[in-house]
């Protein structure tokens, strides 16, 4: 069964592969429901900008100089979104860039409104740039108005087969296999794959 971070892995190694060799940089961020504390946007943003910037030959003078300057202010600072913002969409002109983000569904709804307004900056100063976004249905239309409508939408499905093979692949791997019979997987194979959701 391909789950969200599945199809983001999956993407994230096809990329890393074409990409070797290449002039190409590959940035990628995975949301979390459990951690939405600790996610923002600046916080996002910043762990892009930092994935983009180490994948150059040299960092940028611009950024040298914007993290200089935030050293220089009484007990230092983190830089502010709409620096990170800047500097990532001069950074991005270096080299062709890739930034999968994966389930974005699970940020905080009224980040996630935000955050797709300036990827899609991102995306406008920089045509050469491509993003990769895994999320649930329900957040489609949200992302295909906030990114003007410059993307193409595809569902992954979970089939029944796939769903039963993978049970059994996680079944196998039970560390005390005497504790279920065969009645009971019988029973957990029906049951999951019969009421599994679009998740």
């Amino acid at each position: 069964m391909l789950t969200s971070y599945d199809a983001s892995s999956l993407a994230m190694g096809r990329l890393g592969d074409w990409a070797g060799g290449q002039e190409v940089t590959v940035a990628d961020f995975c949301f979390d429901y459990a951690a939405q504390k600790e996610q923002s946007p600046t916080n996002m943003l910043g762990a892009v900008l930092k994935q983009v910037v180490s994948g150059l030959e040299e960092v940028p003078k611009e950024i040298v100089r914007a993290y200089e300057g935030q050293k220089r202010i009484i007990g230092g600072r983190a830089p502010q979104l709409a620096d990170i913002v800047e500097m990532l969409q001069n950074t991005v002109f270096v080299k062709r860039t890739f930034i999968c983000i994966d389930a974005l569904d699970e940020f905080v709804e009224g980040y996630r409104v935000k955050i797709l307004d300036l990827l899609n900056q991102v995306l406008q100063s920089s045509p050469g740039t491509r993003m990769f976004l895994t999320g649930r249905p329900h957040i489609e239309a949200e992302v295909g108005k906030r990114l003007s409508r410059r993307g193409t939408a595809i569902r992954i499905t979970p089939q029944r087969h796939d769903i039963i093979s993978y049970l059994h692949s996680r079944l196998d791997e039970d560390t005390t296999p005497d504790a279920m019979d065969g009645n009971l997987k019988a029973d957990i194979l029906n049951k999951i794959s019969k009421d599994v959701s679009e998740m």
